[in-house]
């Protein structure tokens, strides 16, 4: 999924210019009339998301020096860049005081506008890292720092937010690196416990017989080495949140400790001769699924369903690859500062090829392979060369499909030197210039089906340059990305079904 830019114009030319000059970019373009329509959606319940916004000073009514004072009333974070046909340099000055992040003049040029929507793109996510990590460390992490756009995602996040309203045990469960640690963090950073300690616990790292210390402590000379008093994790977050992470590979002698320990909310150090109360809220977590460790007898019940009172399940990253230009728009301005390089973009290429992986190690391995690459890269955009660790050609699914139809020539165009960053297909795309008719029953397939696989199929044809495939197709661009859009829903709809 594309950035969005919204343009704020009162000039129905100027509007027209800059949209299509935004859409050249390779971004979604969103535009209004006036200052106050531009506050009305960006404050909106409903309203999209918008990652940077081209903004008229002089307008009717609201102008643009008054919209820029109501972004900054309603706290948002949207990096600016103002126009004016005036470039005097007191409009220049009133208007970086005023939060603005960049100034062009009427009539600006497309290379201008692209690198000044491309450097306040950047300088927003780095932006964003900064605060993650900030908050993070604070213990403050709430759902906003959650970098996700994806329909997969929106129930688990609607879930997570009232489960952060309260202090019901939560169980979270998911592949490795999906982000389920992100997620506890967010739940604590949201509720009344934020100013108390979150502490995290890999039991799946401790060594079985210090299972019990470690999470409850010990008193001296309880054992063999126990030279000194350990207080242990329970007492280490009382008031606030201890984050049981692989929960399902606790021992068995450890999960009765456990349990009576949430049951009686109370806890005993090994050789400890009395319960100490603790008030501590319980988020654990797994990548494996519970229910069949308990059927399996490597689980008690009982405690399963002590943390299995409000189970959330975040998607992997191959169910919302909408998340993915984000994450690595993201990672790319983190690295990029904390190794000092000045790389400012991914091509195209690069970006929808990755886009079609299904990363099984999810966005821990999505992150690994950019700072790798920005570490190796020696150009000032990562490109496929930069990435290659991952498989030449991602795996292609089978056709259960019969009686293919050719629609395709057996020679592709050469690649492009560059595309757009932001033109991205949201679904994997075919390897073969095939289209089967009929379905493996023997029955038509949907005509809607097969249109969303044509247009996969050019997009992974014409390398991601969309002004080419739509032009190719015989549609516009904005017919074209809504068909996406319409595509991505399905798919995440399909997806949360089958997870159901």
């Amino acid at each position: 999924m594309a950035a969005s830019i919204l343009i704020a114009d009162d000039d129905p030319v100027q509007r027209r210019l800059i949209d299509n000059m935004v859409q050249k970019c390779g971004y979604e373009a969103v535009v209004v009339d006036s200052g106050d329509a531009a506050i009305a959606l960006l404050t909106g319940a409903d309203s999209p998301a918008i990652d940077a916004m081209v903004l008229d000073l002089v307008m009717p009514g609201l102008d643009g020096m008054g919209v820029l004072a109501k972004i900054r009333e309603a706290g948002l974070n949207i990096p600016v860049i103002v126009q004016t046909a005036h470039g005097g340099i007191d409009n220049v000055v009133s208007a970086m005081r005023a939060g603005a992040h960049d100034f062009v003049v009427k009539p600006v040029g497309m290379e201008r506008l692209q690198v000044s929507l491309r450097n306040a793109l950047n300088t927003s996510a780095l932006k964003g890292e900064l605060q993650r990590i900030r908050h993070s460390r604070e213990g403050r992490l709430s759902f906003a720092d959650i970098i996700t756009r994806s329909e997969a995602m929106e129930h688990v996040m609607r879930t997570a937010q009232k489960a952060a309203a309260s202090s019901i045990p939560v169980l979270i469960e998911g592949e490795s690196g999906v982000g389920k640690e992100l997620f506890a963090r967010a739940i604590h950073g949201s509720s009344e416990r934020k100013s108390k300690p979150f502490v995290a616990v890999n039991c799946g790292a401790i060594p079985d017989n210090l299972v019990e210390s470690i999470l409850f402590g010990h008193e001296k000379g309880a054992f063999t080495g126990a030279t000194e008093r350990h207080t242990g994790k329970f007492v280490e977050a009382h008031g606030g949140t201890l984050f049981l992470d692989e929960v399902s590979e606790l021992p068995l002698t450890a999960q009765v400790k456990l349990l009576r320990a949430l049951q009686e909310g109370a806890i005993e150090a090994v050789g400890g001769r009395k319960p100490l109360k603790v008030d501590v809220r319980i988020i654990s977590a797994t990548n494996r699924k519970l229910l069949d460790r308990v059927k399996g007898g490597h689980f008690r019940e009982d405690l399963f369903y002590r943390l299995h009172v409000l189970p959330l399940t975040v998607p992997p990253l191959r169910a919302r690859r909408e998340d993915i230009p984000h994450l690595l728009r993201h990672f790319l301005a983190r690295f990029g500062a904390e190794e000092n390089r000045t790389i400012t973009a991914i091509t195209g290429e690069a970006m929808a090829y990755l886009s079609q992986l299904d990363w099984p190690g999810n966005i821990r391995q999505l992150e690994n392979a950019v700072y790798r690459a920005v570490v190796m890269s020696e150009s000032d955009q990562l490109g496929l060369s930069d990435f290659p660790a991952i498989p030449a050609h991602p795996p292609v699914a089978p056709d259960l499909h019969t009686e293919p139809l050719i629609v395709s020539p057996a020679i592709h165009p050469p690649v492009p030197a560059m595309v757009s960053g932001n033109e991205i297909p949201i679904a994997p795309l075919p390897a073969h210039g095939t289209l089967s008719m009929l379905t493996g029953a023997g029955d038509v397939r949907p005509l809607e089906e097969m249109e969303n696989e044509i247009i996969r199929f050019a997009i992974s044809h014409y390398r991601g340059q969309m002004s080419e495939v739509a032009r190719r197709l015989r549609i516009g661009r904005s017919t074209l990305y809504r068909k996406l859009d319409d595509t991505a829903d399905h798919s995440a709809t399909d997806g949360s079904e089958q997870a159901t």
